[in-house]
């Protein structure tokens, strides 16, 4: 029997209503029971702040970042980094924010803020990037630094010591404090702990935390110390009737000496006490426009070419109400006088201005000390260069007698020698290690060959012999120049040449000066040797000494002398591959150090290792000592250091280390 359609109806909608009852709990349980994937996610909270967030500005910021501080969600400082260096991105069509990593097509990849993963692929135009203005990355950069200074990754710590370095801030002391304990990098627990004393110095809580930090900032020499410590003796010039009796004054200011009379009136004008003095274009012009037949206040105009008669006629058109009032010297010196200038701190209490007096003495101190011990560093620097450039003028002008004018060629071929050298073996390490010997037998070779052409035929003849090596000179320069070119070349130092070693912010000195320093002992040692070690060396004395009596002992003169000729030029030679690592290698490099090389044989002692030392010891002090005074000016230095040379010859013209024996009477 059918059923009847309204009873199956009615059954249907039975069912349907106990399956509903039946299966309403379980969704409500399940609703229950499941995890909420954005619950404590850094992108739920900022949801919350999206407007914030999207368009920050100084007022908003802080309630953000306040919540983010609050929440501690791991991924927060990463957040802010991205946030401040403007690497956050929005998608309008949902209000979430990413970050992006451009591709090569110029589309964004968008990456997950909390699980860093790729997010789909969008263009430009399809999100907004944030970009935060100056005032509140300040903000942010402050917050992130709290991040930093207990981050496991060193770099970030530095990063954060920098950022407070360059914006330091009460609020910072704290955060400073309390990542103390806990660093473990013994280097970045020094920086921690001196930046520590710079901000309580300047921003601490009580007078005597300044005091102890500002003490213990005497005699610290780095720049951060020194700027704290003149920050808080900073002043302002300021005036009054009389000294105040409460201000921390930093001193009086005498008007007419540290002061100018119209320089204090003007701040007297400044401040509304007394009307601004004309100046002479504006009388000028304001007597023009107020001529009348002629006349201007009752004075002709053809009288006007007189001060005081312009003065006479301003007066009056002042009397009449025509123009301002004049200020004569007399009218400033009267308002002037009634007043006391003074510098006033802006530190108000005078014992933390006074302990900065006094740890900024003890640095003055210690910071001249330094001062004397860097330019010490550079004046020996400088000796060894001239000793190096010098040692083979001592030998063959020094023990010959031959005035050589070429000799600064032979310092500019071992330096070419090198340039050649690194073209062919690119690497410098190993390239410098073949130049110094190849530049050291090419310039032997070319001072023998010049000694066996030119210079034996005019021993004893001084004039002829300058006049000659002074040609070769000249024809050398030119030849480098047609085979070179007029450009200078780079003779490049090995990368552990480079940089410099520094011992604190004062003392410094590059590493390449430091070799070429090395190498003039080296070559010390090595000509002491063969001078009084070798049978070349006792040859050589012999022959300075006596030629005629060497010969008659089976000594050969002449060869000798030209033995010694090519060991002072392949001196001089690898003397310029030294120096062409640090100097420009040209053409004419040699001149620049051919009058210092002469000097320093003279001064030193004509003939005598030693006297060469002293001689390139006394030269390079001199003239360091001298650019010190006047630092802007090298020439000016090099013109006194000659002159002090010319008076120092004349009261011992056979120099420091004078020879003794026969040769001395020679």
């Amino acid at each position: 029997m059918p059923m009847n359609p309204r009873i199956a109806r009615a059954v249907l909608f039975l069912c349907a209503l106990c399956f509903a009852v039946m299966l309403r709990p379980m969704q409500v349980v399940a609703q229950d029971t499941a995890p909420d994937p954005a619950l404590g996610s850094l992108q739920s909270l900022l949801q919350d702040y999206q407007e914030e967030v999207a368009s920050p500005s100084r007022q908003t910021v802080s309630g953000v970042l306040d919540a983010l501080i609050a929440a501690e969600i791991p991924g927060t400082p990463g957040f802010l980094r991205s946030w401040d260096s403007r690497a956050l991105y929005e998608r309008p069509d949902d209000g979430l924010f990413f970050y992006a990593t451009e591709n090569a097509d110029g589309t964004l990849t968008l990456i997950d803020i909390d699980t860093e993963d790729a997010a789909g692929t969008v263009t430009t135009r399809e999100v907004n990037q944030i970009r935060p203005n100056a005032g509140v990355r300040r903000v942010i950069g402050a917050v992130l630094v709290q991040f930093e200074l207990s981050d496991d990754d060193p770099a970030l710590r530095l990063s954060a010591l920098e950022s407070i370095t360059r914006s330091p801030d009460p609020e910072q002391i704290p955060l400073l404090a309390a990542s103390i304990p806990d660093e473990p990098d013994a280097a970045i627990l020094l920086r921690k702990e001196r930046l520590l004393a710079l901000l309580t110095a300047r921003f601490g809580e009580t007078a005597e935390a300044r005091i102890a930090a500002i003490d213990a900032l005497g005699g610290d020499i780095s720049i951060e110390a020194r700027g704290a410590l003149n920050l808080i003796l900073g002043s302002t010039t300021t005036f009054g009737t009389e000294l105040p009796a409460g201000g921390n004054i930093a001193r009086e200011i005498e008007v007419g000496t540290d002061l100018g009379l119209d320089e204090a009136y003007d701040q007297l004008v400044a401040d509304g006490l007394f009307p601004p003095r004309p100046t002479p274009e504006a009388m000028r012009a304001a007597l023009q426009a107020n001529v009348d037949a002629g006349a201007v206040g009752g004075v002709p105009v053809h009288q006007l070419d007189t001060i005081p008669a312009r003065e006479r006629a301003y007066e009056q058109l002042e009397a009449d109400g025509l123009v301002p009032p004049l200020v004569t010297d007399a009218d400033v010196a009267d308002a002037v006088s009634g007043y006391v200038f003074y510098e006033v701190y802006a530190e108000d209490d005078p014992a933390i201005t006074t302990a900065a007096q006094d740890a900024l003495a003890a640095t003055q101190l210690r910071l001249g000390v330094y001062q004397g011990v860097d330019l010490g560093l550079d004046a020996l620097s400088l000796a060894s260069i001239f000793f190096l450039a010098a040692i083979g003028l001592a030998i063959t002008f020094g023990v010959m007698g031959v005035i050589n004018m070429a000799h600064g060629e032979f310092i500019m071929m071992g330096a070419y020698t090198g340039y050649v050298v690194q073209l062919f073996i690119p690497d410098y390490t190993l390239s410098l290690l073949v130049a110094l010997p190849l530049a050291f037998m090419v310039t032997f070779g070319a001072g023998v060959a010049m000694e066996r052409l030119v210079i034996r035929h005019l021993y004893k003849r001084p004039l002829e012999t300058l006049l000659a090596t002074f040609g070769i000179s000249i024809a050398l320069q030119q030849l480098a120049k047609n085979i070179f070119g007029t450009q200078a070349r780079p003779l490049t130092a090995p990368d552990w040449l480079s940089g410099a070693l520094t011992i604190n912010d004062i003392i410094g000195i590059s590493n390449i000066r430091i070799a070429i320093f090395v190498m003039a002992l080296i070559f010390l040692g090595l000509l002491l040797f063969v001078l009084k070690r070798t049978r070349l060396g006792l040859e050589v004395r012999a022959v300075t000494q006596n030629p005629g009596m060497a010969a008659s002992m089976g000594i050969n003169p002449d060869r000798i002398n030209m033995l010694t000729f090519g060991l002072g030029s392949g001196i001089a030679g690898i003397a310029g591959v030294a120096i062409g690592l640090y100097a420009q290698v040209t053409s004419e490099m040699g001149a620049n150090y051919i009058v210092q090389s002469f000097m320093t044989v003279v001064v030193g002692g004509v003939g005598n290792v030693w006297g060469t030392l002293a001689g390139a010891s006394l030269i390079g002090f001199l003239q360091k000592g001298i650019e010190w005074f006047n630092p802007s000016n090298t020439l000016a230095a090099q013109t006194y250091m000659i002159l002090f040379i010319i008076l120092f010859i004349q009261f011992r013209p056979k120099g420091i280390v004078a020879l003794k024996g026969r040769a001395a009477g020679d």
